[in-house]
Order: structure tokens, then C-alpha cells, then sequence
């Protein structure tokens, strides 16, 4: 990315290292709120890595004291919110405020649909919209102090840009249940203790850290496997186990790679890393 492209980003700053993007969000002063740019600029920067395969493993991070707020109340309330039109026909509202949500939506199922794995160190407050961005992610990371908070329900609202669809295959129901009806928080150690976090660090340094250290771990390996993985993982998660089993032995057929094992097995014999070919870009244009 550019440094032009960098300077036009109000909500996030990014960085590619050694096959590993680093996100994050830079608007600690206002707890990382989602604002109107934020919506927008998160899909085009994680569908720019994945679609022109930039890297081969993401960290998403923040700063400042709070992982996020959640979404800014502006994005509802300026003129160009979706409660600004007040005098528009009450059922052409409701049909524009569905493709509205269906556009947050889309935001954090990017990050779902990409690639390559995703990685989230989350610190401090992870609050209302946050929880729907982090359920996206493949593997999440906390501090010590970090919290989640269903927040929509102390708002007189219910969560609709992702927490229930995702956060039901991550955690038990019951926990879904009592976090929703009564907005209390999830504090980090019984996030890990229900399998929303996989580990918990004293410090955001070290949070941070470890991400970063897990996804040049995963960046070291075949990022066709990688990805295959991830396909499969997720088509596991949203269908039969006759259906998943069916669909792996399909997508072996086409992708199954000999060469691939065997630079793993000469690499491993040699004592060196083994060399693996990027995914390539997408195809855009005919």
C-alpha cells in the first residue's frame, strides 16, 4: 500500500512485514469508535489484501485503552444516518434501512470470507459493534483487562451486525443468552474459559506480541493449505458433517498439491524453511 493510500485512512493505520498485515485501528482519543469512514475503509483495505494476496496471515489491533466502543452514534444521527430521512414513506424506509444494515454487515464478513486467517488482540473494552467485528476473526487474543459487552440491549436495540449469527458457534448458548438479555460484561479470563479468547497476557505489548508472532508462525507454512483450511473450518461450521466430509474430498481433487508436501518433507530434511508459491491475485479484469 501506498503512502498516499495510508494518509487517506482516518480510522486505521496498516503495515505489511514478512507475509503479515498489521492493522489498526488509531483513534484511541475517542475509544476507537466506528464512525462512518470506518465502515467504509475496513472492507476496502482486508478485501485489498486478500483480493491481490498482499499477505498471507492478519493481525488486527488497537490503541489506547479500549480495543473499540462500538459504533459511533453519528453514523445513525448526521444528515446522512439512516434516521435523517424522517419525512421519507414508513415501508421505504424500513426497506432502505435493511440494505443499510445489510452494508455493516458486509463490513466484518470480510473478514470472514478472506483467505487468509485473521488474528485479534483485543484490550480494554470490546463493546457493542466490537463484539460483532472480533466474532468475524479467526483467533482472538485478550489482555488481562480486556471485556466484552453486548451493549445494543442497554441501548433499547437488538445486535444485528453479526454477534448472534457468529458468537452462537463460538461460545455456549446460555452465555449468548445472558450476555444479550442483560448487557452485563464478559470479563477476559471467562471469555477464555468459554472458548471466545484463546489466551489472556498482562500487558497490550504482550497481546499484540503474540498475535503477530502466532501469524508469522501461520505465514512460515503453505498458504494454499492455510486457505484450504480455512474454507473447510468454515464450511464445517455452516453445514452437515456428511456435507463437510463431501465437500473436502471435492475440493482435494483440485487442489490436493504433491509438490507442496514434498518441499515440506525436503525442507524439514535440510533443516531450512520450506518454500511455498503466494496465492495469486484475483482475477478482475477479462
Amino acid at each position: 500500500m501506498s503512502n498516499q493510500d495510508q494518509a487517506n485512512y482516518s480510522c486505521f493505520k496498516v503495515e505489511i512485514e514478512a507475509g503479515v498485515a498489521h492493522i489498526q485501528l488509531k483513534r484511541p482519543e475517542a475509544m476507537n469508535t466506528m464512525t462512518r469512514p470506518f465502515w467504509n475503509e475496513l472492507p476496502a483495505i482486508v478485501k485489498d489484501i486478500d483480493d491481490n494476496a498482499r499477505a498471507r496471515c492478519i493481525v488486527i489491533s488497537s490503541t489506547g485503552k479500549h480495543f473499540s466502543a462500538g459504533m459511533d452514534l453519528s453514523v445513525f444521527t448526521d444528515d446522512e444516518g439512516v434516521t435523517a430521512r424522517q419525512d421519507a414513506d414508513r415501508w421505504v424506509a424500513a426497506e432502505s434501512f435493511r440494505r443499510f444494515v445489510h452494508h455493516l454487515q458486509d463490513t466484518f464478513s470480510c473478514l470472514d470470507k478472506a483467505r487468509m486467517p485473521v488474528i485479534v488482540a483485543i484490550q480494554g473494552g470490546c463493546i457493542g459493534g466490537a463484539v460483532d467485528f472480533i466474532s468475524a476473526c479467526d483467533i482472538r487474543y485478550a489482555t488481562t483487562d480486556a471485556f466484552f459487552q453486548i451493549q445494543e440491549i442497554n441501548i433499547g436495540m437488538t445486535a444485528d451486525v453479526g454477534t448472534f449469527p457468529r458468537l452462537c458457534k463460538l461460545i455456549p448458548e446460555g452465555w449468548v443468552r445472558e450476555l444479550a438479555y442483560a448487557g452485563r460484561r464478559l470479563p477476559a479470563q471467562r471469555a477464555r474459559d468459554i472458548g471466545l479468547v484463546n489466551e489472556v497476557f498482562d500487558t497490550h505489548e504482550e497481546v499484540v506480541a503474540h498475535a503477530l508472532a502466532t501469524a508469522r508462525e501461520i505465514a512460515e507454512k503453505s498458504p494454499l493449505a492455510v486457505a484450504g483450511s480455512k474454507v473447510m473450518i468454515n464450511y464445517a461450521r455452516d453445514h452437515s458433517i456428511a456435507d463437510a466430509l463431501d465437500y473436502i474430498a471435492t475440493w482435494q481433487t483440485g487442489m490436493f498439491s504433491g509438490p507442496h508436501m514434498a518441499e515440506a518433507f525436503t525442507a524439514k530434511a535440510q533443516k531450512r524453511e520450506a518454500v511455498y508459491p503466494d496465492l495469486l491475485p484475483l482475477k478482475k479484469k477479462m
